[in-house]
């Protein structure tokens, strides 16, 4: 096999800063929407979305959320991020702060037609992590360094991080937010989700228990 695609460069959170915010009301709770431009003035197709007030002091409850339209938007059950949004989201509301950060990187960062052609070699009996590396994709091709800048540009430096990933944390630590604790966000497996789960845990490390 040829050397590994590197399909989204590393986009360096230094000089983000907020463009626009505007409220939006969810089934969950009210939240603000948050735009950004880069240090360039380009606008980000990142955003977040806030709850409360994030100047108090000690850390703030975050979701990192990568963009999954198959689960968040068309409510998929091949995965489980559409449950991990709305989670994050309901937890955030009844919450007295917090931020869910909305990342476009889609299909862990390979984008929606390569996404849907390892769908297709996951139907012939591929795991998700073998259809990665057949279509010439490491695992996980995520970043997470526009994700901290959006954190800074909302004044957040300490988070309270929902993620079963520990390569989240590991990003956001190595481009300057503090990590105070992680908290798990597990939803239940379901029968087409469940093998995907156990691949996930496997093989990608995340922490999940109770899927089989």
């Amino acid at each position: 096999m040829g050397p590994r695609l590197t399909l989204i460069a590393p986009r360096l959170g230094a000089g983000i800063t907020e463009l626009s915010r505007a409220q939006l009301p969810t089934r969950h709770g009210e939240f603000e929407i948050v735009a950004f431009a880069g240090c360039d003035g380009r606008r980000l197709d990142d955003f977040a979305l806030v709850h409360g007030d994030l100047d108090a002091a000690g850390p703030v409850p975050v979701r990192i959320h990568s963009e999954c339209v198959t689960g968040d938007v068309l409510g998929s059950l091949r995965c489980d991020c559409g449950e991990q949004l709305q989670r994050a989201m309901a937890q955030i509301a009844g919450s007295p702060r917090g931020v869910l950060v909305y990342l476009r990187q889609e299909g862990r960062g390979i984008g929606i037609a390569n996404k849907i052609a390892a769908y297709a070699l996951q139907d012939e009996g591929m795991d998700t992590v073998e259809a990665n590396l057949h279509l010439g994709f490491d695992d996980d091709m995520r970043t997470y360094e526009t994700a901290a800048g959006i954190l800074r540009a909302l004044h957040v430096g300490e988070v309270e991080l929902y993620t079963n990933n520990l390569r989240k944390v590991d990003g956001l630590v190595a481009a300057g937010i503090h990590v105070a604790r992680r908290v798990p966000l597990v939803v239940p497996a379901r029968a087409e989700n469940r093998a995907y789960l156990a691949t996930k845990r496997a093989r990608s490390g995340h922490l999940l228990d109770d899927i089989e």
